[in-house]
């Protein structure tokens, strides 16, 4: 039986400790999987997972974890929505697919396409944020797909893979999401 929010490509489901947290462990402590995120240059114990599983389980006012599932129910990610603060209707996103042979087929954009509807439509929020290392053309072009534009830049904010990287600020509005949606 399929349940979740179902894009063309994926679904996005409720993080589910059996079906999902042994590719989280491979994935987020995969170097190649890790090159250009914000995790993963520290080893990922399964506690420590488990942790972060059962706290998305629990419920927050603030995060929003979902594992990204193709639309036949194949594990293939993990996208959700952070920090998010109702008062003034700002969450922060992020997105990884973990399958490398999947990377650059749709699946992230289609996944953030999911999660966006997901934002705006059921938790009522205005505005989602979403950082990337630069380097991570990738991200880039995922978020320019969905319709983030790039709102700041903090100079070699980051030390990723033996140098100081520049975090890339992004931002996507409601209104101009629903301009480019209808």
């Amino acid at each position: 039986m399929s349940f979740g929010w179902e894009g063309e490509k994926v679904r996005l489901v409720p993080l589910d400790e059996e079906r999902h947290l042994a590719n989280a462990l491979a994935w987020l402590n995969d170097p190649e999987v890790t090159a250009w995120t914000l995790v993963g240059d520290m080893p990922i114990t399964r506690l420590a997972e488990q942790d972060y599983f059962r706290r998305m389980a629990s419920g927050s006012e603030r995060d929003v974890a979902f594992a990204i599932e193709t639309v036949t129910g194949e594990h293939i990610g993990f996208c959700g929505i952070h920090e998010i603060d109702h008062r003034h209707g700002v969450g922060k996103t992020g997105t990884v697919i973990g399958r490398s042979d999947l990377w650059r087929r749709g699946y992230g954009v289609d996944a953030a396409h999911v999660r966006t509807r997901y934002a705006f439509e059921v938790l009522g929020l205005r505005m989602l944020l979403s950082e990337t290392i630069e380097g991570n053309e990738a991200s880039v072009r995922m978020l320019a797909r969905v319709g983030y534009r790039e709102v700041g830049r903090i100079p070699r904010r980051y030390f990723k893979r033996g140098a100081y990287r520049d975090a890339l600020l992004f931002a996507l509005e409601r209104e101009e999401w629903q301009n480019r949606s209808s």
